[in-house]
């Protein structure tokens, strides 16, 4: 290897030359803006961390780079966590979903504060939420109320009427004709029948309910028809929390047919709907790799939860930071524990997938606490920490509160009231590791992907290894950073050049 060979890897920001020997063997003469005298063949343009991706990604949302720091539920991803990874040139998203309207008010209002009313590149996180009736509704009457423009949207398995009057009252046209949106959705799915309801524009019969309700004007719903619902797309592959465990490239490749068959239905630009890559971006590799097969932006997501800025307790970051690409584990979901729904979770260092799982096969066996073997209501009552019965009063009074209907079925069938026990239980887990909760790390519910394996050999031996030292902004800045590299690795490989194995690996770097 020579060393204009690895200056043309390290300097990605530079020219590489080349020349092409009579005998067609190409190599690197020069890098820089000059050949130095030398005779050459071909210039390999300069690749900016900053050029990968889409360019209107970045435009449109404010954004020095196509990279987002996803929302991580219950304000996991911290308001800080938001304000650093923006300040940093990337979007980033508040996670403020499973959070009381009070806390995500408390939340937005601190970003804002911080980052001022002109800036673009951030937004918070609305998830599904089928067992509490009118939430989805007071979160989306809030990000309006305080002018939160951009909202990403997750475990949705269909297209519902808050989200399309959010998208709607965010149209208007300008001068010339063209459609301007200011409120701006990111649909998170991982099947491309989800996908394609948030790139189509959204149905009439959603948008005439919304104008009769008085909810959305007939301009508004007229514009509404003509564009997504959402332009920009993440498929959410192999990833911590909700996730189908779908491998990445099947997973864009799906998408991107779904992007076509969508456009060709309803006579829209391709280029009007942009897909990101989420889940298994942890490395410079797989970043490199998602911009390469077409994605328009990377979202990382589990290696943001080991961070300074993240809302996980100190014990939690530190049992991420042990973890290897194989300690994961897929454990019921609290908010869809009835129907059967999971969530990847970490396995080393806690019991929660396993006591998870088996609360669940409680609850499909059709038992109640009074129908289950002693034994069984031993073990129970020792992983609630308390009687069934105290448990029960304390998920009675809650559930009374935002769901009556549920509550009134519970006080009749035991069975329900296992389930809502168990609910509480997982939900928790997740509480417990926010806090550091002592005497319930093995409780601890931390939401998780095997990425999170893979950061932490990359960042072995670096400065990065130690829990205390991961930032948002470091991290970003070195994916992004290596991610060049890679790209100019594969640029000059292309070229026909035999590029060693060890120029496509790249050590992560102090950024002042």
């Amino acid at each position: 290897m020579t060393e204009l060979l690895r200056k043309a890897v390290e300097a990605p920001r530079e020219r590489a030359w080349i020349s092409i020997s009579s005998t067609g063997v190409p190599e690197v003469v020069s890098v820089g803006t000059e050949t130095q005298g030398k005779s050459a063949t071909a210039t390999l343009p300069p690749v900016y961390p900053e050029w990968l991706g889409d360019r209107s990604f970045a435009a449109d949302h404010g954004a020095r780079f196509c990279y987002v720091a996803g929302e991580m539920a219950r304000g996991i991803a911290t308001p800080k966590m938001v304000i650093e990874a923006a300040r940093a040139g990337c979007v980033g998203f508040y996670g403020s979903a499973g959070l009381a309207i009070p806390e995500i008010k408390s939340g937005v209002e601190e970003i804002k504060s911080a980052l001022g009313d002109q800036a673009k590149n951030w937004g918070a996180n609305l998830i599904h939420s089928p067992q509490e009736p009118g939430q989805e509704k007071a979160v989306i009457d809030l990000f309006l109320g305080h002018k939160v423009s951009r909202v990403s949207v997750s475990a949705f398995m269909r297209l519902t009427a808050e989200v399309v009057r959010y998208t709607a009252l965010g149209l208007s046209r300008s001068v010339d004709g063209a459609i301007l949106r200011s409120n701006h959705v990111f649909a998170k799915v991982s099947r491309a029948e989800v996908a394609e309801a948030f790139m189509a524009p959204a149905p009439e019969k959603i948008l005439k309910a919304l104008v009769a309700e008085g909810a959305i004007s007939a301009e508004q719903a007229d514009l509404a028809v003509k564009v997504p619902v959402a332009a920009d797309i993440t498929a959410e592959a192999d990833s911590g929390g909700h996730t189908d465990n779908r491998p990445a490239f099947t997973l864009f490749s799906s998408l991107a047919a779904a992007r076509a068959r969508v456009s060709l239905r309803h006579s829209i630009p391709e280029s009007s709907i942009r897909i990101g890559l989420a889940g298994g971006i942890a490395t410079p590799q797989s970043v490199a790799a998602a911009f390469q097969m077409g994605a328009a932006y990377v979202l990382t997501g589990s290696i943001n939860q080991s961070t300074v800025e993240s809302g996980l307790a100190l014990p939690g970051r530190k049992l991420l930071a042990n973890a290897g690409p194989a300690d994961v584990a897929m454990a019921p979901a609290a908010d869809m524990f009835e129907q059967g729904v999971q969530v990847q979770v970490l396995k080393r260092g806690t019991l929660f997938a396993m006591r998870g799982k088996k609360l669940h096969a409680f609850y499909r066996s059709g038992a109640s606490y009074e129908t289950l073997p002693v034994e069984d209501r031993k073990w129970l009552d020792d992983v609630l920490g308390e009687p069934f019965e105290a448990a029960w009063d304390a998920t009675r009074s809650y559930i009374q509160r935002v769901n009556p209907v549920e509550a009134a079925r519970a006080d009749k069938d035991g069975n329900k009231r296992l389930a809502l026990v168990a609910r509480r239980y997982l939900f928790m887990g997740a509480q417990w590791a926010r806090e550091g909760a002592d005497g319930r790390a093995a409780d601890y519910q931390i939401w998780c992907g095997p990425a999170m394996g893979a950061f932490n050999e990359w960042v072995a031996g670096s400065f990065l290894e130690p829990v205390e030292a991961r930032t948002v902004r470091q991290i970003a800045l070195n994916l992004m950073e290596g991610a060049a590299r890679v790209t100019r690795a594969a640029q000059l490989r292309s070229t026909g050049i035999a590029v060693p194995a060890e120029l496509f690996s790249y050590r992560p770097v102090a950024f002042e």
